[in-house]
């Protein structure tokens, strides 16, 4: 929860001068900055379960939580910004879905995401996720989310790693993979 005057992105601003900005000021907040340990702006313990989901990890430092915190907080600024300069170019103050995923789509930096948030197509209608399902038939619905397998999402035309991330939406908070199938 770092106390800046200005905000990261101002009207108007482009993409190219916004870069350099943000990264400056995030370099020299780091610092000069004194971070609260003890009230971090995200839950640590979620974060060390995040970590701990990957079989490799035995063990995790003390500090190595709190690192990746700091990487989330500016992580989540960046896109934050780049989705706000997307609104604004539109006239809107106001971020939707489709800011961030277009936000994402203008950086091969992000395809990471590309499971995550499905990149809008050129209509700025259906995700390409949801295209790849034209004319494919759906296979019976399972009676639960563990009963489903990879292949089977991958036959719907869903996003495949879904199932290898629900084990993580409930650690998260995240109230999308704890609920029925969809």
């Amino acid at each position: 929860m770092s106390q800046q005057q200005k905000p990261f992105v101002q009207p108007g601003e482009p993409i190219q001068e916004f870069l350099p900005s943000f990264w400056r000021r995030q370099i020299d907040a780091a610092e000069q900055e004194t971070p609260d340990y003890r009230h971090p702006p995200l839950p640590l313990a979620r974060i060390k379960k995040v970590m701990k989901s990957d079989p490799d990890v035995k063990m995790i430092a003390a500090d190595a939580p709190i690192l990746f915190c700091k990487a989330c907080e500016i992580f989540i600024a960046e896109i934050t910004a780049r989705a706000f300069i997307i609104a604004d170019s539109n006239k809107r103050r106001t971020l939707s879905r489709s800011d961030i995923a277009k936000a994402l789509g203008k950086s091969d930096q992000f395809d990471f995401l590309i499971d995550v948030v499905p990149r809008e197509d050129a209509s700025g209608g259906q995700a390409t996720a949801a295209a790849a399902n034209k004319g494919k038939k759906k296979p019976e619905e399972p009676a639960s989310p563990e009963e489903t397998t990879g292949d089977q999402l991958e036959e719907d035309g869903q996003v495949a790693q879904a199932l290898s991330l629900g084990h993580i939406n409930p650690m998260l908070g995240s109230g999308s993979g704890s609920g029925g199938g969809s």
